[in-house]
């Protein structure tokens, strides 16, 4: 059995809440893409856990792992899980050998490279950990992986390969003095002691086929997407998007299981019930000018600045062809809308049914970056609901959420033609109004 568990606008839906809540049915939990620029909050018994790497579930207790799809910062790992042991956690958590590892000279390039970006349109407002510069060397085939931390003589090679080709992007393209990040020698001493501890704790394993044994020995096993669909590499907002492919077909790809594995199971599209994003990017449905203090309210209502960089997000109402490109990116079985709560006792309420582009209707989102910059949404206004006790709700269930809320949520269906799994109306996991469990039936 597997459920996939996938951002459905631009990260930040709060997926990380339900893959601690329906990683419960899950023996292993699996990330898929991406890097320590995914910030997942968990909220169990009122406390909160802010992880950006160590995959949710190893909250819950469940074995976590970090799939070949993944940039890993040893660094960043080590620390996570040192400060889950600290609160009494005993994290279980694999990394697949084939994964890339992110080194210093990775996140030097990203700073280096996102400051020269800043006079042009081409800024993506990255978090500046790496990420890019090391699924380049990935691509380019002069990465580093977690496999050669292990073997001293091979990790030596490999640096000696990459190291000089970054300092002389350093010094002669960007015309500035490289530091210990270039170092071969300390480079491979730190790393070397880091593949030494990996290999004394156990950690490293061969992702597709440690979860294919795993499987046959009937363990259920979800799959952890960070960010969203429309920062997809492939299918988001190009140039403004991450380095992987956070959509479904991701999970297949990032882990070593077949596409049918992923096909046979849920798959279920996150919503958050507006929108917000960090960093730059079209944002047609974006609350600005006169809707600014309304766009306050709601983010400090949300809680809405980054988990990894503490920037304050942008604020949108609900965009409708956003969701209608991510339903079918990804083959939605079902969704799960999180800060209903958060919307409650406004005095206006909109969602962005459809866009005009050039005079003309269009349900989904552009090709082009440029031409959904160019979008103006079509607004479709809806009742508002009050405010009401948001745990006696999560406690009584679906029919006791406000009928204009359930209107919302019953038009949101309708739109993607996918039933809505589970509702948020609080950040801890009892604050979920659960409708179907993806674990049934399978």
């Amino acid at each position: 059995m597997t459920v996939t568990i996938v951002g459905s606008q631009l990260g930040d839906e709060g997926k990380g809440a339900l893959v601690d809540l329906w990683g419960g049915g899950a023996d292993i939990v699996v990330r898929y893409q991406g890097g320590d620029n995914a910030g997942h909050t968990v909220v169990e018994d009122g406390e909160e856990y802010a992880l950006s790497l160590v995959p949710s579930g190893a909250v819950r207790g469940k074995v976590g792992v970090l799939g070949n799809g993944c940039v890993v910062n040893p660094r960043t790992l080590f620390d996570e899980l040192g400060q889950l042991r600290e609160r009494g956690l005993d994290p279980d958590v694999r990394v697949a050998e084939r994964a890339h590892v992110i080194l210093p000279y990775h996140r030097r390039l990203d700073g280096i490279e996102e400051e020269a970006k800043a006079d042009s349109d081409m800024t993506v407002g990255t978090t500046g950990r790496g990420i890019g510069p090391t699924y380049e060397d990935k691509v380019g085939r002069r990465g580093i992986r977690v496999g050669d931390l292990l073997d001293p003589d091979v990790l030596r090679r490999r640096l000696e390969y990459a190291v000089p080709q970054k300092r002389a992007l350093i010094e002669e393209v960007y015309g500035l003095e490289a530091g210990e990040e270039c170092d071969v020698d300390a480079l491979h001493e730190e790393y070397s002691e880091v593949g030494e501890r990996l290999r004394e704790e156990g950690m490293t394993v061969n992702c597709g086929d440690f979860l294919a044994e795993r499987r046959a020995a009937g363990d259920s096993v979800m799959f952890e997407g960070a960010q969203g669909t429309l920062i997809d590499i492939d299918h988001g907002s190009y140039p403004y998007v991450t380095s992987s492919n956070p959509t479904a077909g991701g999970a297949a790809t990032g882990s070593g299981v077949g596409p049918t594995v992923v096909g046979q199971g849920e798959v279920i599209g996150v919503v958050k019930a507006y929108l917000s994003r960090v960093g730059e990017g079209p944002l047609p449905t974006e609350l600005t000018g006169e809707d600014e203090p309304l766009a306050d309210d709601i983010r400090e209502k949300g809680g809405e600045f980054g988990t990894v960089t503490g920037r304050p997000r942008r604020i949108g109402w609900l965009d409708v062809p956003m969701l209608r490109h991510a339903a079918r990116t990804s083959g939605f079985t079902g969704v799960a809308v999180n800060h209903l709560d958060v919307l409650a006792g406004l005095d206006e309420l909109h969602v962005g049914h459809a866009y005009e582009l050039d005079g003309e209707t269009t349900e989904t989102v552009p090709t082009t970056t440029e031409r959904w910059g160019r979008c103006e949404p079509v607004l479709r206004e809806f009742d508002t609901w009050p405010e009401v006790d948001w745990a006696d709700v999560a406690a009584e269930g679906y029919a006791a959420i406000p009928e204009a809320g359930r209107d919302y949520l019953e038009y949101i269906e309708a739109q993607i033609d996918t039933p809505v799994y589970a509702v948020g109306v609080g950040p801890d996991r009892s604050q979920t109004v659960v409708r179907t469990d993806p674990w049934d039936g399978q």
